[in-house]
């Protein structure tokens, strides 16, 4: 790897531009290989274009994300109504209160920015609190906050404060909405939080994932854009650009340009690094640990990675573990057979959790043109909550015709099983409510994506065994 003490290099790349494509050229792309304004990068392209999976690949990519800029206003109209009414029947107790409040002229508008206020994922799952068992020293202590951060790091800065402090009892650093210099808007959420006891000084850095509802979010889900680092591997340009690395002369920077002082903008690689130092300044036995949920989950493994590439030892030494739920591969081969070294250099833990099948982890695609592929051991889980440690999720790709007939089966179980067991065997703490119920039987359709819900993850980390 080429490195110096102001960064590590970044020879050649590969951006999608969808808002540069027309229709036209994506008709003309997938029968020649010659049509790529719509396609920026530093390396010859031709070779991979003549390959026409590799130009179908390319067409899908920026067709999905053409849609999803398409339909940005009404995906956000249609979250915004959908959240109003599930706060507003939940705050009333229920559909038929609230319709009584409103015949009586009583019904009051949730505020957005109340620290009552839900988000989709929070609806989905209302539990805040761990487990009363379950404490610091505990072995599940740290994958079940991380997995409780990574569910509220959804939420509003008014809601994560109250959980931080009054349900967790901790301190909350700060809410941070930091800039991708790639969508030019402040895309990339985050918090940090800190629990400091007599026994451990342990903060949490928790990265939003995907919100529902957010098309800039699942655009870059859906690109296949990349960044290729030198003597290293492939990276996700998607991720590259939402962490907020600044790439100058080839160089992904150690710090910000100093000419970029004055600039207001927060870039979440930066500024979280910043935050980290301070705490471990202060205390030289102070841990901390980073974690998220679908992209969060992504962004939390290239942070502690790009931390390793930096060399940044100080950090690494401080660093108590890497915690994703439901994460999508973030580079190729290469990319992760140098990070497993290192981690293991550094003495890094990282825990990749996968819910049975849910499809993000299967995303993108692991085959011989896109070549992602995750590393580090899976920590998988069935619909029981029975665990295992594989080398591969099964069903990698999720397209295996294999598994199609079980897929939906299980999705028929996880349906039923949300009216059983938590009557018959694990508690009223685990009750699913109508809106869980909902999202499963939309499961009965796409199964990997009702597995792709919090619910099963924190399920998961009280109720799993491997």
């Amino acid at each position: 790897m080429m490195s110096n003490n102001e960064g590590f290099m970044c020879t050649d790349y590969l951006l999608l531009k969808p808002q540069e494509a027309t229709f036209i050229d994506l008709i003309k792309l997938l029968w020649c290989n010659d049509n790529t304004h719509f396609i920026e990068t530093r390396f010859d392209i031709v070779d991979e274009l003549r390959r026409f999976r590799y130009r179908w690949l390319v067409f899908i990519s920026i067709v999905m994300m053409k849609l999803f800029i398409l339909l940005k206003t009404p995906m956000a109209y249609v979250g915004y109504f959908l959240e109003v009414w599930l706060n507003l029947v939940s705050d009333y107790g229920g559909l038929f209160s609230l319709l009584l409040n409103f015949i009586k002229g009583k019904v009051k508008m949730p505020k957005r920015t109340s620290e009552t206020y839900k988000s989709m994922i929070g609806c989905l799952d209302t539990r805040l609190d761990l487990e009363p068992n379950i404490h610091l020293g505990h072995p599940k202590y740290q994958p079940a906050l991380s997995l409780m951060a990574s569910k509220i790091s959804y939420e509003n800065s008014s809601f994560i404060q109250n959980v931080v402090q009054n349900h967790w009892k901790m301190k909350l650093i700060g809410c941070y909405n930091f800039k991708n210099d790639y969508l030019g808007k402040n895309s990339t959420h985050a918090f940090i939080s800190r629990n400091i006891t007599q026994e451990k000084d342990l903060t949490v850095i928790s990265f939003r994932g995907t919100s529902p509802f957010d098309a800039e979010d699942w655009c870059t889900d859906f690109s296949i854009s990349w960044y290729g680092l030198t003597g290293v591997g492939r990276v996700h340009g998607g991720f590259i650009n939402a962490l907020g690395l600044q790439i100058t002369d080839n160089l992904v920077r150690k710090e910000l340009d100093p000419a970029q002082e004055g600039n207001t903008a927060q870039f979440a690689y930066y500024e979280i690094k910043k935050v980290i130092k301070q705490i471990c300044e202060e205390n030289k036995n102070a841990k901390f640990i980073i974690t998220g949920h679908s992209l969060g989950g992504a962004l939390a493994i290239l942070f502690a990675s790009v931390l390793i590439l930096h060399d940044e030892k100080e950090l690494l030494d401080n660093l108590d573990g890497v915690y994703t739920f439901g994460q999508p591969r973030v580079g190729d081969a290469n990319f992760g057979e140098f990070m497993v070294k290192k981690l293991k250099t550094y003495n890094v833990k990282y825990c990749r959790y996968v819910y049975c099948n849910d499809m993000v982890p299967r995303l993108p695609y692991d085959d011989k043109t896109l070549l992602f592929k995750h590393f580090g051991p899976c920590l998988y889980f069935n619909s029981f909550y029975h665990g295992k440690v594989l080398e591969e999720e099964p069903n990698k790709n999720y397209n295996s015709l294999i598994w199609l007939i079980p897929k939906y089966m299980n999705a028929w179980w996880e349906l039923i099983r949300g009216f059983i067991y938590p009557y018959i065997k694990w508690g009223p703490n685990y009750k699913e409510g109508w809106c869980l119920h909902v999202f499963r039987v939309i499961g009965l359709i796409l199964p990997g994506l009702s597995a792709h819900g919090p619910q099963d993850y924190d399920n998961i980390t009280r109720l799993g065994h491997m």
